[in-house]
């Protein structure tokens, strides 16, 4: 490549004053007065953005936000040995930091809304495309504050960065007391101002800023020591968490297949799915709407998993709208903790899906011991407008018409094997071809 071609990337050019830049630096790392109630506002509209799922008002928070100045300022001063910028950097970070955590913590404490969103578990399990992000979004941003010109990337930095959310994450853990999403939250703060950091150290050292004061090179292999080690510590952890990520996409991408290829593609009806993939051995759970496998078919089906890459997965049918219902009802109470008017609308569901259930095999059995001429019934519940009436309807074939005290007779047994105050019977022809 000649010279002329590598002026493209020469990032000397259009580049401000080191001195201009570097008093810009010191004068954003600052947290007293308007900064730091700058700070709190922008994390409270971060929070509200969280607590009510919105991506539009969390972009908001970060554009306002003055924290990436003392991660900037501690990047410089590493860069250019200036001890007393780091120090200064680092403690008003710190006092971010302790801020930003307090003030989420007090709104997620008395918001009334403490529901998990997405975009507070978007925030939880950082991977090695966080640090990615972080890297090169600080690179971006340190290039721009080196600029005469400044550009329009300050703003993309922010955004892509995104130091305010996991910070209101971890005071949201702190609120409802879970320490997995604190320290999740936290690490990819952490991930964040580290890698920030260090794409403002690259660039200094790139720039050739000059070192206020000239180390000797033990104290020099100690910072290099410190920042490769700190490196470290934060690069194999999310490296580890991609490849879980990874894992699990792989998981359900082939869940998904399988379920395509054998229910969907052959018009079977697959209204509820459920992948568990935590825990060991995995499981897929199905609900189809009318279609019910017998027992070989669903042997064959769980061979077939093998084919998919899902081999040792455990496969769950939940083949009618019996099953269905007992499932959301079961997970709608294992979801309530404690007694509350969601409990007992749950139980009175459950009383009257149980009371509106019939047997009708077992009752058609019972019935012939008593009226032999009786070949098939159907019985169901009717509720009248006025919500408090009930009766049952039964609706029998027979061999013959029965008399009227026959009849009157069925009724009678009928409210007494049923335990109903009104049954009316209906005589139905057997349709002939």
């Amino acid at each position: 490549m000649d010279k002329g071609a590598l002026n493209y990337f020469d990032l000397h050019q259009g580049e401000e004053d080191k001195n201009r830049v570097l008093e810009t630096v010191r004068a954003s790392v600052s947290f007293r007065g308007a900064n730091l109630w700058i700070l709190a506002c922008a994390i409270v509209v971060a929070s509200i953005g969280l607590n009510v799922n919105s991506a539009a008002v969390i972009i908001g928070a970060m554009l306002i936000s003055p924290l990436m100045g003392p991660i900037i300022g501690a990047g410089f001063g590493i860069g250019t040995f200036d001890f007393e910028l780091l120090k200064k950097s680092l403690r008003n970070l710190f006092v971010a930091t302790v801020v930003s955590l307090a003030v989420s913590y007090l709104y997620f404490l008395l918001s009334p809304f403490k529901e998990t969103q997405s975009e507070l578990l978007n925030r939880t399990s950082p991977n090695i495309y966080d640090i990615l992000i972080a890297f090169f979004g600080g690179l971006v941003g340190v290039i721009a504050i080196t600029r005469v010109e400044k550009g329009n990337p300050i703003p993309g930095v922010a955004i892509a960065t995104a130091l305010m959310p996991p910070l209101c994450t971890a005071g949201y853990g702190l609120a409802v007391g879970n320490w997995r999403f604190f320290a999740g939250a936290l690490y990819l703060y952490t991930i964040n101002c580290v890698f920030i950091c260090l794409a403002t150290f690259v660039i200094v050292k790139y720039l050739k800023y000059p070192r206020l004061s000239m180390p000797d090179k033990k104290k020099e292999k100690r910072v290099a020591l410190v920042m490769t080690l700190l490196t470290m510590s934060l690069l194999v952890p999310s490296i580890y968490f991609a490849y879980v990520l990874f894992q699990e996409k792989k998981y359900t991408q082939q869940a998904q297949r399988f379920i395509q290829a054998e229910f969907s593609d052959k018009g079977y009806a697959v209204i509820y799915k459920k992948f568990e993939m935590a825990r060991r051995p995995k499981s897929i759970e199905i609900g189809l709407l009318s279609k019910r496998f017998d027992l070989n078919e669903r042997i064959e089906l769980r061979k077939k998993l093998a084919a998919y890459g899902l081999a040792g997965t455990k496969l769950y049918f939940r083949q009618d709208t019996t099953d269905l219902k007992r499932e959301i009802l079961n997970e709608l109470q294992l979801a309530q903790g404690s007694k509350n008017e969601k409990d007992q609308l749950i139980a009175q569901l459950q009383e009257r899906l149980n009371k509106n259930r019939f047997d009708q095999k077992q009752l058609l059995a019972e019935m012939k011991a008593f009226f032999p001429e009786v070949k098939a019934i159907s019985v169901s519940n009717h509720e009248f407008s006025d919500g408090k009436t009930q009766c049952l309807a039964v609706i029998y074939q027979s061999a013959k018409t029965l008399t009227a005290a026959q009849e009157k007779q069925l009724a009678s047994w009928m409210r007494q094997r049923l335990q109903r105050d009104c049954v009316e019977m209906y005589h139905q022809n057997p349709r002939t071809e």
